[in-house]
């Protein structure tokens, strides 16, 4: 783990600043990774969450691009720049060679350098140059502002704040005002940008963009946590001081036990306490009333080192050598405070619910800690954009002065606060989806933290289950009878869908209907045509039997007379058998008779008894070699 040298609040950047009463619109460009701060995932960190986020930079590879969503890299003439900074001087290093804490430059082509903070010999440098569009071309306007101060190179950490109101600008160095120097800080003046066609820019952390080579240079050896900027206004200056107030101290012995010729001395972090003065039982006394003070609800445990520095002047004004005196204060870990999270882990809506907006955590509650700075809502898998959507309460988080940051991944909200507040902000998280019914359901999974992670909450686990309508089953059934034809309500598996829903599923609701329809058309086509063919045979086959019987030939009236003088010619003509003329009509009425039903008529038995009547008494004629017609009567 690497400390900053104090025990102070670790809480992140944002939360920090809402402790301090900073303005919540700084825009933190090394946040701790996680959902919507995937950038910083490549980085060296460190291990525990005993302090700030902090991210080692090797030198050599380790640098970060910026997305550009995050900060609008056209920076106005009024913001602040702040970061905190460890950074040691390199032996055998090129003073002149460049380590960038943050820059701004050309994507391609190019290697302008718009603006950039960074280090280079033991001095930090600011870079503003101006764009074309800001005035006259011809003009030199202050470029670069070089600060020589110790505190770059001494391998500790500080934080540093740039201030800008262009042309004025101030740094703040752990929470305290520069003050200008004849040539500290040096001003370089220099002309604005020239224009240029199809070039965009590129913000970097860790080193700057070369355009021209496609790859990072000016890399930087050295420690950052906390890297903000906020555009548009200036840092207060208390808010400065507040970010760098430590939350451990020496305590200093109260004024009343100085005697007179002693003097008490602290430094403004009070870290460092010097008592002087010629009366050496006061020097004891004092001494031994010196303590140690942390402020911290839960100070981070460890060890803290204690050097106690003697020096001894002897009347002559000889100085004697004492050597120092080492110890130290170990602070215990104080006991984990507990975060729950409870709440009805199952909940089932229907489609209509989904489209409107669901609550994921509506009943959700937190119990066991007074303060959190963190909660992050996941979501598996991730959001499909096309039609899901979770969306956050604007107006109570800017009126908390809480962050939230939404993606695929879910929502991260951020802000030191009452847990009753992110209780609040939880469980007015909507879910939306405009397509439910692609889904069984989806799985939330809920974490809260204090102090930048240190103190976690277990991991809540919120189902929502999508209610699908059940489906409805009739059946087609055909009944033909002989005569008639009787249709029952028909068997459709039907899909209920709202008025929206319907769109989503047109191309296959259509394409089953139009089979659906065809089928059932087909089957009553068949059935009709079925009954059109039994009504028509049956009507043929009764037309037939009355037809056959108009046609019977009615012989009761007939008197036969025999003729025997003609029998002798009758053999003369070799027995020939005349048949009279209402013979002959029979028969032709008969043939007549058989071919009006053409050649697809069914032989009906009723056909073949009549025709055996008929042909028994056609051979009786013939057999009848004597008989002749006595047409005298008819």
């Amino acid at each position: 783990h690497i400390g900053k040298g104090c025990d102070r609040d670790t809480y992140s950047v944002q939360s920090q600043r809402k402790l301090c009463g900073a303005s919540p619109s700084a825009i933190d460009l090394l946040p701790s990774p996680g959902v919507g701060a995937e950038w910083t995932k490549p980085l060296i960190s460190d291990e525990g969450h005993e302090s700030d986020q902090m991210f080692e930079f090797d030198g050599v590879n380790t640098a970060v691009s910026i997305p550009n969503s995050v900060l609008d890299h056209n920076l106005p003439s009024t913001f602040t720049i702040a970061t905190w900074m460890r950074h040691g001087q390199h032996q055998g290093q090129d003073k002149h060679l460049k380590e960038h804490i943050l820059c701004t430059a050309d994507d391609h082509k190019m290697n302008r350098h718009h603006y950039a903070l960074f280090v280079r010999n033991c001095r930090l440098i600011l870079l503003l140059r101006r764009d074309f569009s800001e005035g006259d071309l011809n003009i030199f306007r202050p470029a670069e502002w070089r600060w020589k101060i110790p505190q770059v190179c001494d391998d500790q950490w500080h934080h540093y704040a740039v201030n800008v109101r262009f042309p004025d600008v101030e740094l703040y160095i752990d929470g305290q005002l520069f003050r200008t120097e004849k040539k500290n800080p040096e001003v370089i003046d220099d002309w604005p940008l020239h224009p240029t066609k199809g070039i965009n820019t590129t913000l970097t952390v860790g080193a700057c963009w070369q355009g021209s080579d496609n790859k990072m240079r000016h890399h930087l050896k050295g420690y950052l946590a906390g890297l903000s900027v906020l555009v548009g206004e200036n840092e207060n200056p208390k808010v400065l001081e507040c970010l760098h107030q430590c939350k451990e101290s020496l305590q200093v012995p109260a004024m009343e036990l100085l005697q007179p010729g002693m003097e008490l001395l602290t430094n403004s972090d009070l870290t460092e306490v010097t008592v002087e003065g010629d009366n050496r039982t006061n020097l004891e006394t004092l001494i031994r009333k010196i303590g140690y003070a942390n402020t911290r609800d839960f100070p981070t445990p460890g060890r803290r080192n204690v050097r106690l520095a003697t020096t001894v002047t002897c009347d002559n004004g000889k100085p004697v050598k004492v050597p120092d005196a080492q110890t130290y204060v170990m602070v215990l870990r104080p006991q984990t405070p507990s975060i729950a999270l409870n709440g009805t882990g199952n909940m089932a809506r229907k489609y209509e619910d989904f489209r409107m907006g669901v609550r994921v955590l509506a009943d959700v509650h937190i119990g066991g800690e007074r303060k959190l700075d963190k909660c992050q809502l996941s979501i598996y898998p991730n959001l499909n954009p096309d039609h899901e959507t979770l969306g956050v309460p604007e107006e109570t988080l800017k009126r908390l002065g809480m962050a939230a940051r939404v993606s695929k991944d879910g929502v991260t909200i951020t802000g030191s606060d009452m847990v009753y507040n992110y209780q609040q902000v939880l469980r007015q998280i909507v879910y939306t989806n405009r397509k439910p019914a692609y889904y069984l359901n989806r799985v939330f999974k809920l974490t809260c933290s204090e102090l930048n992670g240190r103190f976690t909450s277990n991991e809540y686990v919120q189902t929502l289950t999508v209610i699908h309508p059940l489906p409805k089953e009739t059946v087609a059934h055909a009944t033909v009878n002989k005569h008639s034809v009787e249709l029952h309500p028909a068997s459709v598996v039907s899909h209920e869908y709202a008025p929206s829903e319907r769109l989503v599923a047109a191309g296959g609701s259509h394409a089953v209907t139009i089979i659906v329809v065809v089928c059932v058309g087909f089957l009553l086509f068949m059935v009709v045509l079925g009954a059109v063919r039994i009504r028509a045979a049956h009507h043929r086959s009764s037309g037939e039997e009355a037809q056959e019987g108009e046609m019977t030939w009615d012989d009761s009236a007939l008197t036969i007379t025999v003729n025997p003088m003609e029998n002798a010619e009758r053999k003369l003509e070799g027995n020939t058998v005349e048949y009279s003329d209402t013979e002959q009509s029979e028969s032709d009425s008969s043939s007549d008779d058989e071919n009006a039903d053409g050649p697809c008529r069914v032989p009906d038995s009723s056909d073949d008894e009549d025709e055996q009547p008929s042909r028994a008494r056609k051979h009786d004629y013939q057999n009848v070699s004597q008989l002749e017609w006595d047409n005298s009567t008819m």
